[in-house]
């Protein structure tokens, strides 16, 4: 039968490659799916409960995988590893690692020279991020997690409330929060910041 997904607004397609990395055959729509990667992040996040990691330990490509592999590694073959095609939205893949190294040096920056205050720091890390597109799929909900561990475990602060609502479904949540990223691609970065404290 195959997994057949009606994607929202914002989300990136699947290609036949990245489904061919389904562990879980008996999912074939997005609701089963989003069911599954949901359990995998939640255990994820149960994963960063009580742990200490430095600035250095978050702010590495090592830690950007490993997250991105505990979150979905239980339902895709490929979680963890860096995309090696072209998607709806990101930079070229070959550029990845590259971008990825430059955006954790600048934030290292930011946050040694207090050069935007703690949320904003996190909100402009998790914006480049999510543009640069480091995974085949889940860098949104990948991005705002790394965003949350920035204002928890650097900076001591509380998990941003993101809107308070599933971003992953179809609701007035999830258009606010694009209009949000779109702006912030627009070099706005405000009305994210504020949707995320939201």
């Amino acid at each position: 039968m195959g997994l057949k997904i009606d994607y929202l607004d914002g989300q990136t397609p699947l290609d036949d490659d990245d489904i061919e990395g389904l562990k879980i055959k008996s999912i074939t729509n997005r609701h089963e799916l989003d069911e599954f990667e949901q359990l995998n992040i939640e255990k994820a996040i149960q994963w960063t409960f009580g742990k200490k990691w430095s600035t250095e330990q978050i702010l590495s490509e090592k830690f950007i995988r490993d997250l991105h592999k505990k979150m979905y590694g239980e339902v895709w073959k490929w979680a963890g590893e860096f995309r090696k095609s072209e998607k709806n939205i990101g930079i070229k893949s070959y550029l990845i690692p590259i971008e990825l190294k430059q955006l954790l040096d600048d934030t290292m920056f930011w946050i040694q020279n207090e050069t935007y205050l703690p949320i904003e720091i996190a909100i402009r890390f998790k914006h480049r991020l999510v543009s640069i597109h480091c995974f085949n799929n889940g860098n949104g909900r990948h991005s705002r997690l790394m965003a949350d561990l920035i204002m928890e475990k650097i900076y001591q602060q509380k998990f941003l409330s993101w809107g308070s609502k599933n971003l992953v479904k179809a609701s007035d949540a999830r258009v606010q929060y694009i209009s949000a990223v779109k702006k912030a691609d627009d070099f706005d970065i405000h009305p994210l910041i504020t949707f995320a404290q939201s």
